[in-house]
C-alpha cells in the first residue's frame, strides 16, 4: 500500500463557437501557464475531441480537493475564466480521485 494521497482531477467539457477554435488554443495558452504555476497543481492538459466538433477537454491535476477549491474560488481563476468565456458556448465541470493509476511514463521525444 502507497503512503502517496490519491491525486484530485478536474474534467473541464468546453464547447467552443464555432470559428473560435484557435483563438481559445491561444486564450487557453496563456491561462495555462497561470494554473500550472500554482503549487497545488500538478499538471494541466488541453484536448480537442475527435467525436465532437468545436468541443474541447481540460484536465487538471492537484494535490487534493481543498487546494483546488482555494484555487478556484481565488481571483485570479475568476479573470481565467472572464478571458476564456468569450469563446465558450457552453460546458461543464466534473470532478474525481484517482482511484488506480497504471499510467507508463510518457516518451520525450530527444
Amino acid at each position: 500500500m502507497s503512503d502517496t494521497k490519491p491525486v484530485f482531477r478536474v474534467l473541464l467539457r468546453a464547447q467552443i463557437a464555432p470559428g473560435k477554435e484557435e483563438a481559445f488554443e491561444e486564450a487557453w495558452r496563456g491561462v495555462g501557464n497561470a494554473v500550472t504555476g500554482d503549487p497545488a497543481n500538478l499538471g494541466q492538459w488541453l484536448l480537442r475531441s475527435n467525436d465532437e466538433e468545436s468541443v474541447y477537454y481540460i484536465i487538471s491535476d492537484w494535490v487534493d480537493e481543498p487546494s483546488f477549491r482555494v484555487f478556484e474560488r481565488s481571483d485570479q481563476h475568476l479573470e481565467h475564466r472572464q478571458r476564456l468565456h468569450p469563446y465558450r458556448t457552453g460546458g461543464s465541470m466534473t470532478t474525481m480521485t484517482m482511484a488506480v493509476d497504471l499510467a507508463k511514463p510518457l516518451a520525450v521525444a530527444e
